[in-house]
Parts: structure tokens; sequence; C-alpha cells
């Protein structure tokens, strides 16, 4: 993500449902737990003293297992349930006490939704069901048309625009509700379970167009799931729920590596490492790396490994340079050799996703931030030495 900027700040949050709450809460105040306060009151705890914040830019997920209140926190965030207690704030302002008028509004062009289920209009065309939310909102037909079609060339789906939901697959329909999202151009999208219906490689293929989306627009997303790999690989940061509490938050190496109690440790026993370990956190930074704007020679036999990475003066990778056979290289040769950066890795990218492109490499190969910016190396005797420690 580019900044920390937070977007999206909730402080002690309680959703008590009930006809009577106020006992609840007070119950709650007092340091009453969730079976206790059901027990004498009957009222159940939906959400227990929720508190977290979400930075611009990041995939925020929030996970657990059915029941753990994870559908209802997202739903209190756009207030489609009403919190019985706490604030949240929307770029900083607090959203908590707003109108009906002024919260509708946060709806329209903040926080758009996409649900599990399609809800796409049968008899309406793909780009007149992702201009659906704009025309409630009164937009004139050739403004709407524009921005959903736009948004539909952004998952794909730009030439279905005259198309019928029911000529599209199970994917395609999910892409057009999350176009329908996107057409408003929100501050934060809200998923709950939004692929969970899906078969697993047309779910697979929408977690990395999600993926795309956010490092492409530096979209802002909270996302809901039950499912653990899918939260290890789209998430920056996860929230873990039991019982309606957030019981951890941090990135899935904090949190496989120190959870929090025997609860989040169950999550994670079975997890394959090579998920969670990203190259960014492993890549080696001692390799040979010449920048494009000098003019010195290069003599390449006396670097090991006989390879050196060539940056420009932002510190981005150019190119990739190995030695002739006679070691008298100078930069402007190398230059002439470089190899497509193309063959480097996003730093974000799972050990897993990264072994088949190190072990095929010649040479140790360079890692890169979102923006080209040269971060380190992953070899192969490094990446063995981290699979054999796992």
């Amino acid at each position: 993500m580019s900044n920390t900027q937070e977007i999206l700040e909730v402080s002690n949050v309680f959703k008590v449902f009930g006809d009577t709450p106020d006992r609840a809460m007070d119950m709650l105040r007092n340091g009453a737990t969730k079976e206790q306060v059901l027990s004498e009151t009957g009222h159940n705890v939906g959400v227990f003293d929720a508190s977290f914040s979400v930075n611009r830019g990041e995939i925020f997920v929030i996970m657990g297992l059915s029941g753990s209140g994870k559908s209802t926190l997202v739903r209190l965030l756009n207030r489609l349930i009403e919190p019985s207690s706490g604030s949240i704030k929307l770029k900083g302002q607090d959203i908590t006490n707003f109108k009906d008028k002024d919260l509708l509004n946060v709806r329209r062009q903040d926080m758009s939704m996409v649900f599990q289920s399609f809800a796409l209009m049968p008899h309406m065309s793909v780009i007149e069901n992702a201009a659906f939310g704009l025309e409630v909102a009164g937009l004139d037909k050739k403004t709407r048309q524009e921005r959903a079609l736009k948004a539909l060339e952004q998952v794909g789906l730009g030439s279905y625009a005259f198309s019928r939901p029911d000529q599209l697959s199970g994917g395609m329909q999910q892409r057009v509700g999350l176009a329908r999202a996107l057409a408003n151009d929100p501050t934060i999208l809200l998923m709950d379970e939004a692929f969970s219906a899906l078969d697993p490689l047309i779910r697979h293929e929408m977690q990395g167009e999600l993926i795309r989306l956010q490092k492409e627009q530096e979209r802002t997303i909270v996302f809901i799931s039950h499912d653990l790999d899918e939260a290890i690989r789209i998430g920056d940061r996860i929230a873990i729920m039991e019982g309606g509490r957030i019981v951890q938050i941090g990135t899935p190496e904090e949190i496989m590596n120190n959870p929090a109690d025997d609860y989040v440790a169950s999550f994670f026993k079975s997890v394959d490492a090579t998920k969670t370990i990203k190259a960014k956190d492993i890549a080696q930074n001692d390799a040979f790396t010449v920048s494009t704007t000098t003019t010195q020679a290069i003599d390449l036999t006396e670097v090991s490994g006989n390879y050196a990475y060539l940056l420009d003066d932002e510190n981005r990778l150019v190119g990739v340079a190995t030695m002739k056979q006679d070691g008298t290289d100078t930069l402007q040769s190398l230059m002439e050799q470089k190899m497509a950066v193309e063959y480097s890795l996003n730093g974000s990218t799972t050990l897993k996703d990264s072994i088949n492109l190190v072990h095929q490499s010649s040479y140790p190969v360079p890692v890169l931030d979102d923006h080209g910016v040269y971060i380190g190396t992953l070899s192969k005797d490094h990446t063995l030495a981290i699979l054999a420690n796992n």
C-alpha cells in the first residue's frame, strides 16, 4: 500500500440484538460475558467491543467461523445494521449519528457493497446492471453508461456490456456485481463472502482479479471470509473473530508466528507456510547492482555469480546482465544484454508462487515493489534454506 493513512476507524462498537438492548449493554459494561447476557436477558451480542482501523489502499480481511459476527460487523460499517454503541469514522467523520440523507450519500459515494449472491436483474443488460446504483442515485443516462462501461472494462467485461446475465458464467456474473460496486468509485469496497458461491477455479481467478484491482487502483477493501487460504492470499491484514469479538489483528505472517490464543493457533496449525511468506520478506539485498547513470566500466569477473542488476536513478530495475566469455563487459554492452524485467517477482508474491521462477532462473530472481523499485533477490540456495527451515 502507498501509505498508512487511516480511511476507516472503528472504536468500541457493540451490537446487541433484541427489543430492549439497554440492560444488556449495562451488563456488558459491567463485565458480563456474551453467554451471561443471553442467559439473563435473551438478547444476543452480535459484536462485542470491536476496534480496528483500515488504511488507504489495503485489503483488510475479517474472518471467523459461522456465527462469529463477521457479517454483522461489515454491515455495521455502512449502518445497514445500527450499532448499539461505539463510533465509526470514515475519513475522519463520525458517521454513527448521520441522518438518513447523509447516510444515503455515504452508501452511494463512499461504501459500495458486494454480496455473495450476484443479485443481477435478469431482464437488464450487463451494462444496465452495472449502472443500476448510479441510476438509483439519479445520474443521467450518458454519465452512468460511461462510468458503468469503465467499471466493466476494469473487470475484463467491456465486450459483454450488452449481453444478458444468463449468457455469462457464474464468475462473469460476479464480475458484473463487482463492476456495479466499482462504478460508484467508492472510498471503500465492502465484500461479504463475495466469492464463496463460486467453484474453486473461478474463485481463485476472482481473488487474483481483486488483488490486481487493489494494486492498480489502490482500492481500499474490507473483505469478509470464512476461508483461511483466501484470507492469506488476498489480505494485507487479517482480523480474526470469535463469538462477536476480534481476538487478533495482524498480517498473515504475524498471526501465524504469534497467535494470540489457542483459538487463533487452531486456525493456522495446518497452514502451508509458503502461502504466507512473501518474496519481499525473504529477499536478500547483497547482489551486485549497477546504476545505469554511471559511465564506469564493469568487470564482472570480480563479481560473485558473474551477473549484475541494472538500476535507474530511482532504483527501479532496468534489467539483468551476465558476463561474456572474456569478462570485459562495459556498462554499455551490459545494457545491450539486459534481460526482460518480466523475469522478476513482485514483493507480495508468496514463496509458494515464487518457487517455479526461482527454480528455472539461471540467476537469483530480482524482487520488486509495486512501483518496480528493486528490493533484493531470491536465489535457489536461499529459497531451499527457507523451505527446509519451515
